[in-house]
């Protein structure tokens, strides 16, 4: 049985959440520099404490290395209580992609877990395997239903608004180096069977320097089932500037739930980051890339004083009453992603 004939389907990220999850970096892992292990590890730690101010973060991690961890969360001021940590061994850190995909059952409350095939953004970076044992034995730790997805799809793909619409580009989605045996329409149908959603919104393409090729989550996010805030460049020699107007159009001409277009609030990107001879001549920074906690948003900064601001105070704007919260992540998006690539939620019902 499908996730949706089951009854359930996916929350939106406001919905309220039982804890947040991320996967904490490997101190072997091929993809990241040597010298920025412990860089890593104590902004892994801010981030965690952040988390806990709001609500429990469980963590993925080898066994032997939790009681570093733990050290590493408390130094960050990281709640006590709120710090969760589990046996599950890992090959990189990009838990929104590789972790598990929670749906709920509107009715009984009980959420339950989708488990999509991973493959590194078409096999880009190996070893996934540990990866993509993560939502199996997450599911298995908290004793809650599995559904299987049917076909590779990672997390940072997907936007939903909670009102049977999902949000995604062809970019990924149509990627031959996911699913080369299926057409759109069958990718359609596993969207909808695994979420419960109706509408399938398919944005053309992503930033420039972003290693999924293409990911939702750095492009367009949903801040309510009739509100996009979506990402702009006002410079048009940006090898983004067309790409993002092109989403933009796209986003204006879809239907809200109400029939109406979508009430689309436009944030610039963050002036270019680039690292001298880095692997990626342009780093895939984006405010959007914003994480929701139960009572507040943790927004990704990157050392830029005045964009910094402005972006904080546009989130501010589309949350109100909610604590916003800049994070510096300039160093973890060196490496590819930021707030929303490391994490994923966990709604409300059951443990």
């Amino acid at each position: 049985m499908t996730t949706a004939a089951a009854g359930f389907s996916m929350p939106p990220e406001w919905a309220p959440q039982a804890a947040v999850w991320l996967s904490w970096p490997v101190d072997d892992a091929p993809h990241w520099g040597g010298a920025k292990h412990a860089a890593m590890r104590a902004k892994f730690a801010e981030i965690a404490a952040a988390i806990t101010r709001h609500e429990t973060v469980r963590i993925n991690a080898p066994g032997s290395r939790h009681a570093a961890i733990t050290a590493a969360c408390n130094r960050a001021k990281a709640v006590p209580e709120r710090l969760e940590l589990f046996d599950h061994p890992n090959n990189d850190v990009w838990c929104r992609d590789h972790g598990p995909i929670f749906v709920q059952h509107p009715g009984t409350g009980e959420v339950a877990v989708t488990d999509w095939e991973f493959n590194a953004w078409g096999g880009k970076f190996p070893p996934w395997d540990l990866d993509n044992a993560i939502p199996g034995r997450i599911a298995k730790a908290l004793g809650q239903r599995v559904f299987k997805g049917g076909m590779i799809l990672e997390g940072g793909s997907i936007e939903i608004n909670g009102a049977a619409q999902l949000l995604t580009t062809e970019a990924v989605l149509l990627n031959p180096n996911r699913n080369p045996l299926l057409d759109r329409s069958a990718i359609e149908q596993h969207l909808r069977d695994g979420f419960g959603v109706r509408d399938i919104l398919w944005l053309r393409a992503g930033i420039a320097g972003d290693d999924t090729d293409g990911h939702i989550d750095n492009l367009a996010r949903f801040t309510d089932p009739q509100t996009i805030l979506a990402c702009i460049e006002r410079d048009p020699a940006s090898p983004n500037s067309r790409v993002l107007a092109d989403n933009l159009a796209r986003l204006r001409s879809f239907p809200a739930p109400n029939g109406k277009p979508f009430a689309v609030v436009e944030i610039p990107l963050p002036q270019a980051c680039a690292v001298p001879a880095w692997r990626l001549p342009v780093l895939p920074a984006s405010y959007v890339n914003f994480l929701i906690v139960n009572g507040g948003v943790l927004v990704p900064t990157f050392r830029q004083k005045i964009n910094d601001s402005r972006a904080l105070g546009i989130i501010r704007e589309m949350f109100p009453g909610r604590d916003i919260t800049g994070i510096d992540c300039l160093d973890l998006v060196e490496e590819g992603g930021s707030l929303h690539c490391i994490s994923q939620q966990q709604p409300c019902g059951g443990r």
